[in-house]
């Protein structure tokens, strides 16, 4: 559910050099408050190779969320005219607020040799694995349910309806947990951090990837 910054700036589009490959997708999905974001946030910090792709969404800023950082904040009558006019790579319906991709967004990235991860849900996950089959996803998964109730009520950011409703579909969310290629429980972060920059360089090293991007090589 994700759209991004501009692109103009990138030393690719400036140079006129194309790419020594084309960008990979990387999806990361879980339950709310599983600490995907946390996760996410951490591994672009070490990886200068890595841009989030930043969502549109018709939910309403949180506390210290910056427009274009977190998410581009729009109304329901300015997603729906997005989703009209087919802008959107994948987009879903999340705890009663719409969440979307900007597909040019992405496909221009990619072109640039940028990895771009997006952090998505389930069905997201569905509709960009159908447009990008390459694309690897992982879901983070809590230590158990109970825990994961602790971390919703420890960050102090939604009503106990919210809570309950996210608990509920915590559980269906899970329940798609096979259609992902790799699963991270995130008990100990640090554990998690390095299990899930692991996944992201691994998958750079096919060989597929190396023979496409080193063809002097082979």
């Amino acid at each position: 559910m994700t759209s991004g910054n501009p692109l103009g700036n990138a030393s690719n589009a400036s140079s006129g050099t194309p790419p020594a490959r084309q960008g990979m997708v990387f999806i990361v999905a879980a339950p709310s408050g599983a600490g995907k974001s946390t996760l996410v946030n951490a591994l672009l910090s070490q990886d200068a190779q890595l841009q989030l792709s930043v969502s549109y969404t018709t939910r309403a800023p949180r506390p210290a969320e910056q427009e274009g950082r977190e998410y581009h904040f729009v109304d329901e009558a300015r997603f729906l005219d997005m989703l009209a006019r087919g802008d959107f790579l994948e987009h879903a319906l999340v705890h009663g607020n719409r969440y979307g991709t900007s597909r040019s967004w992405i496909d221009q990235a990619r072109a640039q040799g940028r990895d771009i991860v997006l952090e998505i849900d389930w069905q997201g996950a569905q509709q960009v694995r159908r447009l990008y089959p390459d694309a690897i996803s992982v879901f983070i998964l809590p230590p158990s349910l109970p825990e994961l109730e602790h971390r919703l009520r420890a960050r102090a950011q939604d009503s106990e309806e919210v809570i309950r409703r996210r608990m509920a579909n915590a559980r269906d969310e899970i329940a798609h947990v096979h259609e992902f290629d790799f699963v991270i429980i995130n008990e100990i972060f640090d554990e998690a951090r390095r299990d899930l920059a692991a996944v992201f360089r691994a998958s750079r090293l096919k060989s597929s990837r190396q023979i496409a991007r080193h063809p002097a090589v082979f």
